[in-house]
């Protein structure tokens, strides 16, 4: 029984269950069918890195020898194209202060301002 491949549009012949051509054509399809999918995960992964950029860009602009700690004003931030809603994880304090991370950097929110950390241990 002739079959038309759905990539390229030629016949071909094979078994019963056979819905491509060749395995280049499977693995087009298959790679199409993901696309939007890495589409997705792409652009979080770019703001997640430019995120990190920015905390570690402002964090070295302040950086200050006896400090572990280095705030700026949150408006700044928003104005480097820091997207708070995107964050690799966030961590709580007993004291419940929450701590987002961009990967080894973090942030908290003081008021108006935000409190940049580094953290020195980041793999566990």
């Amino acid at each position: 029984m002739k079959r038309i491949c759905p990539v390229c549009h030629t016949e071909f012949d094979g078994r019963s269950d056979k819905k491509f051509c060749c395995d280049q054509c499977r693995n087009t399809y298959n790679n199409q069918l993901k696309q939007e999918d890495n589409n997705v995960t792409y652009k979080i992964n770019r703001l997640l890195k430019k995120n990190r950029q920015i905390l570690c860009e402002q964090y070295a602009k302040i950086e200050k020898p006896d400090k572990e700690r280095h705030s700026i004003p949150k408006d700044k931030l928003s104005k480097e194209g820091f997207k708070f809603d995107y964050m690799t994880n966030i961590y709580r304090t007993k004291t419940d202060k929450v701590y987002f991370y961009c990967y080894d950097y973090g942030y908290y929110i003081d008021g108006e301002f935000v409190v940049i950390v580094r953290k020195k241990e980041y793999v566990d």
